[in-house]
């Protein structure tokens, strides 16, 4: 139990490292943006000067109340560590970075491949840095949308706004720096955990069980279909096996029947029967 606590706090910590690096060491030099509540504080730091760890803390009291009542209290009590030490670590890293010059692409890039990497490892912790990544965990927990899905829609409304302040031309390449972070914090977040559920139609099809069952430890379950062109009545198995268990599994499904039907779909998590 401590161990896990202690992992929790240890991912909390280094994500919000990371996700500070992504804004004041390339967001910020380069007068980027970003979404949410950070978007707002980053545009009151161009406007006024203010620290954004100071900021960010303030900002971030609203949502948390909010969150409190909606979320489970262990979930919020993560997320108010999270929300402080990031906001610790922004107010730490202000004025460390510098506006690159000869490429300003690369500015959104790893803009947003800091801030995702940085907020997928405070989700894996079930955390989060506070801000609209409150109102994801929100939408997630009680309608089912991704982490990066109800990020993106909250954060593509803030950089509207910020582009009054910063130009349409940073709004757009802010724009890229969320898409890259996005993609980033679904890799993190689920990326991991990649699945492939596998249908299996052969002729042989409890040759090909056995010999699955006999070199996995997933399970397979078997429908019984018809064909709808012969009307021959055949075995249907379907199996959900790890990204990595593809190429195996090709291998022997091929050993035993080199004409079976394979069709192979992703699966973005699965739990129970063999899985974590």
């Amino acid at each position: 139990m401590k161990s896990r606590v202690l992992n929790k706090i240890l991912l909390i910590v280094a994500g919000a490292f990371l996700f500070s690096l992504g804004i004041n060491y390339f967001a910020i030099p380069n007068q980027l943006s970003e979404g949410g509540v950070i978007g707002i504080t980053v545009v009151l730091h161009y406007l006024f000067g203010w620290s954004t760890g100071l900021v960010n803390l303030l900002l971030n009291a609203i949502l948390i109340a909010l969150g409190y009542r909606l979320l489970t209290k262990g979930v919020m009590g993560y997320t108010i560590f999270g929300v402080v030490v990031s906001s610790f670590f922004l107010w730490f890293t202000e004025g460390w970075g510098a506006p690159f010059s000869s490429d300003s692409l690369l500015a959104p890039l790893y803009a947003g491949l800091f801030v995702g990497a940085g907020i997928g490892l405070i989700f894996r912790a079930g955390a989060t840095s506070g801000g609209t990544q409150i109102i994801a965990r929100i939408l997630n927990q009680y309608f089912g949308w991704s982490m990066a899905q109800g990020i993106l829609v909250a954060d593509v409304i803030v950089i509207f706004a910020s582009s009054f302040v910063i130009g349409i031309e940073k709004a757009l390449l802010t724009l890229v720096a969320i898409y890259v972070g996005a993609r980033v914090i679904d890799f993190i977040v689920d990326g991991m955990q990649v699945r492939k559920a596998v249908t299996i139609i052969s002729d042989q099809a409890d040759d090909v069980l056995e010999l699955i069952n006999s070199h996995f430890t997933r399970g397979v379950t078997v429908f019984p279909a018809e064909g709808g062109y012969l009307k021959q009545q055949r075995k249907v198995l379907y199996a959900v096996v790890d990204k990595q268990e593809m190429v195996k599994l090709n291998r022997l499904i091929q050993r035993v029947d080199e004409d079976a039907f394979i069709a192979i779909h992703d699966v973005r998590s699965a739990f129970g029967g063999g899985f974590k």
